[in-house]
C-alpha cells in the first residue's frame, strides 16, 4: 500500500481519500482511525469561548472541581466534567490515566516506569505526566492493541 500526503491551501477542505481494490479490515481500520480524530470540544480562556480540535488536545485534567483542556500551546477551561469528556473521547483514542486526568494516546511519545508502580508518559510537547498505578494495566492493554 502506498501512502501519499498532499499539501493544500488553507481555504480548501481537508479530506482523506482511500482508494482500494477491496475493503479489507486494514482499510476499515484506517478509515475508523481517520474518523476518530475528527471533532471539537468547547473551552474558555480569559472570558472567551473557543472550539478546540480533538487532535490538538494533549490531556484533560480536573483540579479543584474545575476541568482544564491542555494543548501544546494553551490551557482552556471546560464546563463539562471529566467523566463526561471521558465518555465523549473514549472512541477518539483518549484514556483515563488517573482519578483526575485523561490523555490523548496519540500525543504520547514514550512511557517509562516510575516509582511506586506508576508510569510516566512523555507527551509530544515534552511535558511528562504521571499514570497512576490503578490505570497502568489498562494503558498497557491499550498500547498492546487489546483495548480501544
Amino acid at each position: 500500500m502506498e501512502v501519499m500526503i498532499s499539501r493544500i491551501s488553507e481555504d480548501e477542505k481537508e479530506i482523506v481519500d482511500i482508494r482500494c481494490y477491496e475493503e479489507t479490515d486494514c482499510v476499515r481500520d484506517i478509515a475508523a482511525f481517520a474518523r476518530s480524530r475528527q471533532g471539537v470540544l468547547s473551552g474558555s480562556r480569559e472570558g472567551r469561548q473557543y472550539s478546540i480540535s480533538v487532535s490538538d488536545i494533549l490531556y484533560i485534567e480536573s483540579v479543584d472541581n474545575r476541568t482544564f483542556i491542555y494543548t501544546s500551546e494553551e490551557v482552556f477551561e471546560s464546563k463539562q466534567r471529566l467523566y463526561e469528556l471521558e465518555d465523549i473521547l473514549r472512541s477518539k483514542h483518549f484514556l483515563r490515566i488517573s482519578k483526575a486526568a485523561i490523555v490523548n494516546l496519540m500525543k504520547i511519545d514514550s512511557v517509562k516506569p516510575a516509582m511506586g508502580g506508576r508510569f510516566g508518559a512523555v507527551l509530544s510537547n515534552g511535558e511528562e505526566i504521571i499514570i497512576s498505578r490503578k490505570y497502568v494495566s489498562e494503558l498497557k492493554k491499550t498500547l498492546r492493541g487489546d483495548g480501544i
